[in-house]
């Protein structure tokens, strides 16, 4: 019940917060909703937003996939310099024998 009192500002404000950015949040997909799509400058301004959009979606996705195939490809080469090379001659016992 103690940590409950402290923590309840920090909740209340959060909410508040919440609230007010959710209004905002509601009025972007109406712009698109609000273009005429049945002229051409309309058509063009619609497809201005679904490409955007498409944009905004795909952005993080790059970002992680590329970090981790960066992360991925300098394991492979850490551990390919960490692997010791064995010469042929050594590792088949083809190589001139000892008397």
């Amino acid at each position: 019940m103690h940590r409950l009192r402290h923590a309840l500002p920090t909740l209340v404000l959060l909410a508040m917060v919440g609230l007010l950015a959710s209004a905002e949040a509601l009025g972007c997909p109406n712009c698109k909703d609000a273009v005429d799509t049945s002229d051409p400058d309309g058509l063009n301004v619609a497809r201005g937003y679904f490409y955007s959009i498409i944009l905004m979606l795909a952005m993080p996705l790059t970002l992680v996939s590329s970090f981790g195939a960066y992360v991925w490809r300098e394991m492979r080469r850490q551990k390919a310099a960490a692997t010791p090379v064995v010469p042929a001659s050594e590792s088949d016992g083809s190589g001139p024998s000892l008397p």
